[in-house]
């Protein structure tokens, strides 16, 4: 019996990493800001497990649960599903917003029993809400009919203000490395590596890495203690991050597959130049980083590295803080009281 406070929409977030959890927040905040109530139900993490497919299944079964416990506490006019992975077995059917499909990043056994059920949902939800047309694109032909996707994007907003004096950006590059594997650790730490042996310069130069602790990455193999132009600042709190980005000249990475990126671009409003690879999946930044600079996308990490740090062009910051305009937070709310709600409610 529902007996709690009414809720215009019922967010269920399920918050298995930093960047989902912190994308919610701007969800609702939106929400909020464009008069509607909104109601959270966050699922205890479950402990971790062997495989991706035992995972997604322990997350999905946490999700269930929160939902029905804010379903059983209030009335909803409204549910979004925070991931493919948090409406796989949902209790009752909402709108489902996402980065990528399993489809795309749950290949083989990783995706075995999450591919047929996800397209189920897809199919079944009233409303998609993609954070990217790539990444609608990668979901079934018949989940993207009938109009009822709206492509929503996370917010991204300068952590402060610019700082445009070289002596200001003292630190030669960064990469977030969480998940290193994913993130491409290994050609990125190559590729620094290859251009410090041939720069004169190399002895003033460093790479931050960040989003990995020291102890992870020795176990790994990816980094030696005190190795010089490598330093590893650990998993930092989301102040402590941007502020680095904001003395950074060029944010570096080379996933191998990226769902959305998240990181890339708060690098691009925070005045990094971006040397990437180009990485399969629904890469938002990277048609950006192509439109701003060609030179510093693609396999070629080490010229990239060497362009950007030995020849940056004069107006990519300015550049860039003009492309992310539509993924601004005023953009966002707009999108949201003028499209979101009418079609969550019509």
């Amino acid at each position: 019996m529902s007996g709690g406070e009414a809720a215009d929409v019922l967010l269920v977030s399920l918050g298995s990493t930093g960047g989902l959890r912190a994308a919610d927040a701007e969800l609702q905040g939106s929400l909020e800001r464009a008069g509607a109530s909104v109601a959270m139900a966050a699922p205890a993490a479950p402990r971790p497990l062997r495989t991706l497919a035992l995972t997604d299944l322990a997350w999905a079964r946490a999700a269930r649960s929160a939902a029905r416990a804010e379903l059983r506490a209030r009335v909803v006019g409204a549910v979004i599903y925070s991931s493919t992975t948090a409406a796989l077995l949902w209790p009752r059917p909402g709108a489902i917003r996402f980065d990528a499909p399993s489809s795309g990043n749950r290949p083989g056994r990783h995706g075995l029993w999450q591919r047929p059920l996800e397209r189920r949902r897809l199919g079944q939800a009233p409303l998609l809400l993609p954070w990217s047309r790539e990444g609608l694109a990668e979901t079934p032909g018949a989940a993207r009919s009938g109009g009822r996707a709206l492509v929503l994007p996370v917010p991204v907003e300068p952590s402060g203000p610019s700082l445009h004096d070289p002596p200001a950006r003292d630190i030669a590059a960064i990469t977030y490395a969480a998940n290193p594997s994913k993130k491409g650790l290994d050609r990125v730490l190559s590729a620094w590596r290859r251009l410090r042996a041939e720069r004169r310069s190399a002895g003033s130069e460093e790479l931050l890495v960040a989003g990995a602790s020291e102890q992870e990455l020795e176990r790994s193999g990816l980094v030696a203690g005190g190795e010089q132009g490598v330093r590893v600042v650990g998993v930092c709190g989301a102040e402590e991050y941007r502020a680095l980005l904001r003395r950074a000249r060029v944010f570096v990475c080379a996933p191998r597959r990226e769902d959305y990126g998240i990181a890339q671009l708060e690098a691009l409003a925070d005045g990094c130049l971006l040397v990437t690879t180009a990485a399969p999946g629904p890469y938002a930044a990277l048609p950006i980083a192509r439109a701003l600079d060609p030179r510093l996308v693609g396999d070629d990490l080490e010229g990239a590295l060497r362009a950007a740090l030995d020849d940056p062009v004069s107006d990519y910051a300015a550049r860039a803080r003009e492309a992310l305009l539509p993924f601004s937070r005023a953009a966002v709310d707009r999108q949201v009281a003028q499209e979101l709600l009418p079609r969550l409610f019509s």
